[in-house]
């Protein structure tokens, strides 16, 4: 079993920055790779960005430029910042590891 913990969901004003967090309590088979969802009540859960083991990072297209996916290993730590944020980007986000999902945090974009 994996627990993710995430944190640094809010209130934001459009425009502004957050930075969301997730750690995992453990590591399996020396996989690093961890990625971020989102979903809208109703919606399907969509990927915002994903960090491979490699270092790799990959983006929803319209947060490209924006959001920045970042990790730390020794802190088994993944973090997403957020900047210039959007109304669209009101949303309930995932941390995601293998199969294990985080709780959801959310965040708010005030308009």
């Amino acid at each position: 079993q994996v627990q993710l913990v995430e944190s640094g969901g809010g209130l934001v004003q459009a425009g502004g920055s957050l930075t969301l967090s997730c750690t995992r309590s453990r590591t399996i088979l020396g996989i690093s790779a961890m990625a971020w969802y989102r979903q809208i009540p109703g919606d399907q859960r969509e990927l915002v960005a994903s960090i491979a083991t490699n270092g790799t990072t990959k983006y929803l297209d319209s947060v490209k430029g924006r959001f920045t996916i970042t990790r730390d290993d020794a802190k088994n730590t993944v973090f997403l910042q957020m900047n210039n944020r959007q109304s669209d980007d009101t949303s309930v986000y995932f941390c995601k590891y293998c199969n294990y999902w985080g709780q959801g945090t959310q965040v708010t974009v005030a308009s």
